[in-house]
Order: C-alpha cells, then sequence, then structure tokens
C-alpha cells in the first residue's frame, strides 16, 4: 500500500504558505544519514519528516516534495517514525542549550569522523578490569594522545569504512599503519 503524493502536497503546502522547511523523507534506500547530515538540519529553522509505512510513498514525493531522503541503516522497518525519531535526536542535541556540556560535542563519536574512545570511571577496578593507567595521572596531553589512538583503533576494528571521510592528523597515519 503506498501513500499518495496530492494528500502529502496539500498538507505541506498547508503546513507551510510562508517559510522554506527542509522536508525530510524517511527512506530505507535514501542516502545514509551522517553526523554531518545532523549538523546541516540543525541549521535550518523548520524540519519536516515524512514518514511512510509498509511501501512508503508514491515516488513522485520524494522526487517532487522532499529535499532530503534519509536511511539510518542498512535494514527495513515497518514504519518511518523510528527512523525519524533517530534523526531529530541527533539534530535537536546540536541545537545551543540542548546539552550541559557545549564542548562535549567536538569530543562525541563521529564529531571528526572517527568513533569516540571508551570511556571510564570509578572504582579504578572493577569486576577485574582496571582503568588504563594514562587516564589517572592527569596528564592531559597524554590523555588526549591516548584518546585518539582508540578513536582510531576503535574505527579501523569496527567502522572502517568511516576512515575515508575522517579529519586524520598527521600522527594518525602511524597509528594506522601499526
Amino acid at each position: 500500500m503506498l501513500i499518495k503524493a496530492e494528500p502529502v502536497a496539500l498538507a505541506l503546502e498547508a503546513l507551510q504558505p510562508d517559510y522554506e522547511a527542509a522536508i525530510i523523507l524517511t527512506d530505507p534506500a535514501g542516502e545514509p544519514f551522517t553526523q554531518m547530515a545532523a549538523s546541516e538540519l540543525a541549521g535550518r529553522k523548520h524540519l519536516v519528516f515524512l514518514c511512510g509505512h509498509y511501501e512508503g510513498f508514491d515516488h513522485r514525493v520524494k522526487t517532487q516534495l522532499a529535499t532530503h531522503a534519509f536511511s539510518i541503516g542498512d535494514y527495513v522497518l515497518t514504519n518511518g517514525e523510528l527512523p525519524a525519531l533517530v534523526m531529530a535526536d541527533a539534530v535537536v542535541r546540536l541545537l545551543p542549550g540542548v546539552l550541559g556540556n557545549e564542548g562535549s560535542l567536538a569530543a562525541d563519536s563521529h564529531s571528526d569522523g572517527l568513533l569516540s574512545a571508551p570511556n571510564f570511571t570509578r572504582p579504578e577496578t572493577w569486576r577485574g578490569e582496571v582503568v588504563p593507567e594514562v587516564l589517572t595521572r592527569g596528564n592531559h596531553r597524554a590523555i588526549a594522545a591516548w584518546r585518539r589512538e582508540q578513536a582510531l583503533r576503535a574505527t579501523i576494528e569496527n567502522r572502517p569504512d568511516l576512515l575515508a571521510r575522517a579529519k586524520l592528523e598527521k600522527g594518525d597515519l602511524d597509528v594506522l599503519s601499526s
């Protein structure tokens, strides 16, 4: 079952007669939704998500009405609401005032194209696993270098496809070749 294009067009026209919104179609055949896409959408004043069910929308909704068509992964769901929520959450957390520490955005996974390094808290030893010593010494330069190396290793191990778009630094090639 498909959703017809005309009712969608009428709804969008009624919704936005005086402003331009990003019209986002949740689509398993769309381009992959990335952190970069979330950043771009966070700069938009209005977002409208079009969420289909089962077979989705008449293709003309995608070609004539949607400004973006995004997929959140290589699988199919019964509806587009969950992908819309995932995308909305990724966008909203980038808006000023949403996070308690805006500086933490720069350290998030995918902010520089890499996965993030592992995080630890107290106690220093838990069930036999010890916090890496470098993290307990207070040397911020050494901690940053360790975190960068761990981020590179996590990316190589779990998502090597991300390296093609990652913002690599001079010393990263040494880690990648080891």
